[in-house]
């Protein structure tokens, strides 16, 4: 369904969507510090403290799934007013697994294990903050702009990271340590950087209760309830793999089944960050004419076209193969950056004021998940061939993607009136209150 309100590209008025310069800057330092990290931490166990490789694995992995355990307390933290100090707070968090990292002597995998758990807490307990706190800066397609560009400065962060880091392994474990210092400093200065922003949102000063609060025999109007998005959650499950398919499926049925090189794997990654740099803000505004449901519903389509893309192009074989699967993995591409460009945006205009900071927490569970299980899932399928890989997530995507567009909005409120999204009040120092 169309809608006549679009939103432009003004880089000035972004900054300021975004959380102020300095809240930017925090997120580019924090991104740039894991890029530098979080792709070599399974080396570093193995090599640095002399780990095997299923340990230093299921103590990673163990990290990813108890730090989803705090998501709900981060929700309720946030739904208290908390704005920047829980963004600061995930990235503190990760600088203490840093150190403990640092600190693990060799052949030890407790505290191994015991980093990898505050990381994962810190990894998972960003998303749903930054959410929120760009939630009660930005109004309406302001914000889902805003939300767009921070996913393209944290992948270009993560990119620069890793391709430094990359740069730096030919030094051994004298450079992985090196790196794993420098991660801790930039999580740290980062936190800093947010913390000063001092952004904090009043939930329960709606402007609707008070105009009730002028006459007193009215009852207070009962808070909205929390939007159940019970098929926007399953389906958000099985959209996240798209996130995985360029580092877990494709370099899979590029190497083991089609036989090409490794520098096709490399190259799909390559290209998928520097898309998702350079489109996700233009495309996000793009589909600022559209409802973010159909453009979320749109975005399932996509998947589903690149998915049997890719299914074609395997039965090509060794000569074709590799480079139709690197084709239409930019179709796969689009269809993650519309997702991303919507989903989370969605969340936040279905969520009630009061309720914020959990109903984002639900859908950061989700995707949680899905991320977590995605690997089993897509080495579990590829062992059993190309139609049962690519046709299964097609199937499963365009199943979610009819649930999506099916699913009726219900609890929801008006957005963006008043002093602050979903009807928050909004308090700042520093500079973001002078640039909001």
């Amino acid at each position: 369904m169309a809608i006549t309100s679009t939103a432009k590209i003004r880089p000035l008025a972004l900054v300021r969507a975004f959380g102020g310069p300095r809240y930017a800057v925090a997120l580019a330092v924090d991104a740039l510090g894991t890029g530098l990290l979080r792709p070599f931490l399974l080396l570093y166990g193995v090599t640095v403290l002399r780990l095997s490789a299923p340990v230093t694995g299921i103590a990673m992995t163990a990290g990813v799934v108890l730090g989803l355990v705090c998501v709900p307390a981060v929700g309720r933290w946030l739904d208290r007013g908390a704005r920047s100090t829980v963004v600061a707070a995930s990235m503190l968090v990760r600088v203490l697994g840093v150190a403990l990292l640092l600190a693990t002597p060799a052949g030890h995998s407790w505290p191994f294990a015991t980093a990898a758990l505050f990381l994962g807490i810190g990894n998972q307990a960003w998303p749903a903050a930054h959410a929120a706190l760009v939630a009660t800066v930005a109004h309406g397609r302001e914000r889902d702009t805003a939300l767009a560009a921070g996913r393209a400065l944290r992948n270009a962060g993560l990119g620069t990271g890793a391709l430094i880091a990359t740069a730096c392994l030919t030094g051994g474990t004298t450079a992985l340590r090196a790196l794993a210092v420098v991660t801790g400093l930039a999580y740290l200065a980062a936190a800093a950087l947010a913390w000063s922003v001092h952004l904090r949102a009043d939930p329960a000063a709606d402007p609707a209760e008070a105009g009730a609060a002028d006459a007193p025999l009215a009852p207070a109007p009962a808070p909205a309830p929390a939007p159940r998005m019970r098929a926007l959650l399953a389906a958000n499950v099985v959209y996240v793999f798209c996130l995985n398919v360029p580092e877990i499926a494709l370099p899979l049925v590029l190497v083991t089944q089609l036989h090409a090189s490794p520098v096709w794997s490399a190259a799909v990654f390559v290209a998928n960050t520097v898309l998702v740099v350079t489109l996700q803000v233009p495309v996000t505004v793009l589909m600022s004419r559209f409802s973010r449901r159909s453009v979320l519903a749109l975005a399932g389509v996509i998947l589903t076209v690149s998915y049997l893309g890719f299914l074609v192009s395997t039965s090509l074989g060794h000569g074709w193969g590799a480079p139709a699967v690197a084709a239409v993995s930019v179709v796969c591409t689009l269809g993650e950056i519309v997702y991303a460009g919507s989903a989370t945006a969605l969340v936040t205009v279905l969520a009630p004021a009061h309720a914020l900071g959990r109903t984002l927490a639900r859908f950061e569970l989700s995707t949680g998940f899905g991320l977590a299980v995605s690997p089993a899932v897509i080495t579990a399928l590829a062992a059993h061939g190309p139609a049962a890989l690519w046709g299964g997530l097609a199937g499963a995507t365009l199943l979610s993607s009819a649930a999506v567009a099916a699913e009726k909005d219900q609890g929801t409120q008006p957005k963006d009136s008043g002093t602050g999204p979903n009807g928050s009040v909004v308090s700042t120092s520093g500079a973001l209150s002078a640039s909001s």
